[in-house]
Parts: C-alpha cells; structure tokens; sequence
C-alpha cells in the first residue's frame, strides 16, 4: 500500500523501504505572484510561436539569422518549460542547473542580431574554438550599457550551480522544525525564495526570446502580402 504525502507533510522515517512515497500533484509554490508572472509569459511565447511558424513553415531560403533563430528559440522556449515543470515537482536545485543553458541560448540569438559579422560562424556550426564564450557575448551586449562587470556577476553563480562549489548548496538547503539545516535530496517544497529566485531569473531571458521572435520573423509589411 503506498503512502500519499500531502506537500510539507513529513514521513516518518521509520518503515520507508517497505512504504513508497508517492506526492500528490499539487503544487507547493503555486499562486506566487513571480510564478503567476512566468506561466503567463510562457503562453504568451507559445501563442507566438505557434502563430510565426503558420506564417513562416512553408518559407524557404531563411537567411542564416532565421536559421539560428529556428534553432535557439525553440530550445530555450523548451527549456524555460522545463524549468516550469521543476519547479511545479518541487525540484528547485535542477530547475536552477538548467538556467545557464536557457541564458545560453537566449545570449546567442540576441549576439548574433546585433552582430550579424559573427553569422559566419553560425553557418560554419558554431566551432566551439571560434564562438565567443557566455561572458564574452554578454560583455558584448553590455558595454552599452556601460556595465563591463555584469557579465562576471551573472555567470558566477551559474557557474557555482553547474560545478557544484560550496556555494551551490544554497538552492537546495532545507530548514527543519527543530532548526537544523540540511542538503536536500528530492523535492524541497519549503523555499519560495528559491523559486521566486528562478522565475525572477527566468522571465527576463524568456522575454528576450519573445522579442526575437518578432525580430527574425517580423510580420510582412502590406504591400509584401500583396505581391
């Protein structure tokens, strides 16, 4: 007979190898305002999505831009509902892993719109010795900005997350009863700060791919329609 645990129900260690743990589907951070704020942005970007690929399925000769564009956005727009999916189970540590790659591919496509000089090496395949690193793009894009140390604040702790340092350890901290601190292991439903930190982070990155939707498959102009 399995044992059902309602979310921040505790299981009496006693007797588990003989008792399964099965969680039920609710939700331990729903209704939080970021959170709200992200599933909207994700239906938004899956409208749109759906609505540029009727218009440009049939499309042929993309330019290379386009080509990228086919590649990044829906990646990263598959990502960003992995890290939805995580977060609904609880999984806060893994959804946080899987932010550098989101943040990869939503840097390249904006690198490549603003530097259409480096879509040559898109087109050569993105040789890991000739693209630019994830600090060098944003770098890049943040110089006119005037904030030359962002992109070394914004991949310290990616970095952290995708080593394992002991800084790492935070997103998956819990805090018992009793005042004792542990490493979780499975779902850790008592960190809403960990998930409002993850939708904060992604929702932004999300938006950029959003907008180069629009700015790789813009809508045609009227007399384009017509001829």
């Amino acid at each position: 007979m399995l044992k059902v645990l309602k979310p921040n129900e505790r299981c009496d260690v006693e007797g588990t190898a003989e008792v399964p743990v099965v969680f039920t589907p609710g939700e331990p951070y729903l209704g939080r305002e970021l959170l709200r704020a992200f599933d909207q942005l994700i239906i938004c970007c899956l409208e749109h999505n759906q609505e540029i690929a009727r218009r440009t399925r049939s499309g042929a000769n993309k330019k290379v831009l386009q080509e990228a564009a086919c590649i990044l956005i829906p990646q990263g727009v598959s990502l960003a509902l992995s890290i939805r999916e995580l977060v609904r189970q609880g999984y806060l540590p893994g959804a946080k892993v899987l932010m550098r790659p989101l943040i990869e591919r939503s840097v390249t496509i904006l690198y490549l719109h603003l530097n259409p000089a480096d879509l040559a090496i898109w087109a050569r395949g993105w040789p890991y010795n000739e693209r630019p690193s994830l600090t060098k793009m944003l770098n890049r894009l943040a110089s006119t900005a005037n904030s030359p140390d962002v992109a070394r604040q914004m991949t310290a702790e990616l970095n952290s997350l995708t080593h394992g340092d002991p800084a790492s350890s935070y997103h998956n901290l819990v805090f018992s009863d009793d005042g004792t601190v542990g490493i979780a292991v499975s779902k850790n439903l008592r960190r809403p700060d960990v998930c409002d930190a993850i939708c904060a982070e992604a929702i932004p990155w999300l938006a950029v791919l959003l907008g180069m939707m629009h700015a790789t498959f813009p809508v045609p102009e009227a007399q384009d329609l017509v001829h």
